[in-house]
């Protein structure tokens, strides 16, 4: 349960932080009505459409995960990602804006930017739903740092699930921004964009001591190291072992 605390905490927070890039593209939007429950409905397909994305990388990135564990690393890919994420938190973004993309990854972003303007040109409901799939491809740091999170479920279904509850975060903010644009102040909106960074140290935290296998209920629990499950007293042997008898 507290990974989906995490998830839907960092999307909505987030969702501040993105209004920059994405806000864009929310308020450009192809809603061509005036009727406020279909526009509501185009904005919903539009975000339906960024989930379904965002639930395919928690797939994939799950998948990962999951091999990880199988194969024994789970904690060891818990500490490291968790350390990664707090040094994001830790080091000065310019230190990482030298660094630029390859020129294949620039073609591949270029070519969904040229898709997106083409659906642009169109309205409905497909449309705005494929130009919600398309988003969610896009570079986003935050959406980086989320799949960094399901990688660290080690779990296929716990990847779709932290990924799509992301999404959900997110929705509030962006579904009202075409309703009634800029609706949230900019030092409101700066305020707000000041908790991402203690939500992602927060969770990059939580991810260490997840790692380090402390024997916490919740936050850092037992890990049998040879099957790798989280210890418990289900079987009969652990139940001798920590279940009290007479």
């Amino acid at each position: 349960m507290e990974f989906l605390i995490a998830a839907i905490s960092l999307g909505f927070l987030g969702s501040f932080h993105c209004i920059g890039m994405c806000g864009p593209i929310a308020l450009a939007l192809p809603i061509y009505t005036t009727n406020y429950f279909h526009k509501v409905l185009l904005i919903l397909s539009y975000n339906f459409g960024r989930i379904v994305t965002y639930s395919v990388f928690g797939l994939l990135f799950g998948l990962i995960g999951m091999g990880f564990a199988i194969a024994g690393y789970q904690q060891i890919v818990s500490i490291v990602i968790g350390s990664l994420l707090l040094l994001g938190v830790i080091i000065p973004s310019r230190y990482f804006s030298k660094y630029k993309i390859t020129s294949s990854v620039f073609i591949f972003f270029n070519q969904i930017k040229t898709a997106l303007g083409k659906l642009f040109l169109k309205s409905g409901h497909k449309s705005l739903f494929l130009i919600g799939l398309l988003n969610g491809l896009l570079p986003c740091g935050l959406v980086y740092m989320a799949v960094a999170g399901a990688i660290a479920t080690g779990d296929i279904t716990k990847g779709v699930l932290f990924m799509a509850v992301f999404g959900l975060g997110t929705v509030p903010v962006m579904l009202s921004l075409p309703l009634i644009g800029n609706f949230i102040s900019m030092p409101v909106r700066n305020q707000i964009r000041k908790s991402v960074p203690f939500i992602v140290g927060i969770m990059a935290i939580l991810l260490i001591l997840r790692g380090l296998n402390l024997g916490i209920p919740y936050i850092s629990p037992k890990i049998d190291s040879d099957t790798n499950r989280i210890a418990s007293c289900h079987s009969q042997k652990t139940t001798l072992d920590c279940c009290h008898k007479k």
